[in-house]
């Protein structure tokens, strides 16, 4: 077992040195995998060395084990959830398609958002009666809001703007939901939610609490790199929402 976390431990610490030197990472939870790994690395020394567990009594060792199967099997069973959204594609002839917001560059959208508005664009292509409502405000590091941001994206590739609402108020994903639905009806109207693969699930869950009736996703793809850090990322985000109850 030391071994094992020994080796975890390596493996997390050049994974996040493979992240930083991308420069593909939009905030700092990137960092985690640096704190694990360290956490990992020390662990594993203490006990090849056999400084931790011989000093930690026989119920305390046993009870970490069934805590740490359990949160093992609850991380699989989220992550399988997650994963469940990876093939959205939606429905044809949606009302409404809503794009839930990323960070912009100040060169423009991040390479997460754009995956996300070419996917915005396509469906738009595809379905000319459709209205997109970009959703999104300004955060600290950003020069305009991320749906002004999107819109000027959106318009560059040929979309009319007059197709496109603005929604430029929230600073996450609920929010995103919650501020979006003053453009349409959720009880009547059809809506797509586009994002990341990732983030299709906990997108889709907190839109139909928050009392969408026609609700589905489509599904952007995500970068490879970053996949790892997303999902656990992401679990983090659906297990929050779930306690807080937005999902």
């Amino acid at each position: 077992m030391g071994k094992t976390a020994i080796v975890a431990g390596v493996l997390c610490i050049l994974y996040f040195l493979a992240i930083q030197m991308i420069g593909a990472y939009g905030t700092n939870f990137y960092f985690i995998w640096l704190l694990t790994g360290g956490a990992l690395l020390a662990w594993g020394i203490g006990m090849e060395r056999g400084i931790v567990i011989p000093h930690l009594p026989l119920w305390l060792r046993r009870t970490a084990a069934v805590l740490f199967c359990m949160g093992c099997l609850l991380f699989l069973a989220v992550e399988g959830c997650i994963v469940s959204g990876f093939t959205a594609k939606g429905e044809a002839g949606l009302d409404y398609i809503i794009v839930l917001g990323a960070q912009m560059k100040a060169n423009g959208p991040s390479k997460a958002l754009r995956m996300r508005l070419d996917k915005a664009y396509d469906y738009l292509a595809e379905n000319p009666h459709t209205v997109a409502i970009v959703s999104g405000g300004q955060g600290p590091d950003e020069h305009i809001s991320e749906a002004q941001g999107m819109c000027d994206y959106l318009v560059g590739k040929g979309i009319a703007k007059e197709r496109i609402l603005l929604e430029d108020e929230s600073r996450n994903t609920s929010q995103n939901i919650d501020f979006s639905s003053v453009f349409l009806d959720k009880e009547k109207d059809s809506v797509g939610i586009v994002t990341n693969n990732f983030h299709i699930f906990r997108a889709t869950h907190i839109a139909k609490k928050s009392g969408y009736a026609q609700v589905c996703g489509i599904a952007a793809p995500s970068e490879f790199w970053m996949q790892g850090n997303n999902m656990l990322r992401e679990f983090m985000g659906v297990m929050k929402d779930f306690l807080v109850g937005n999902m």
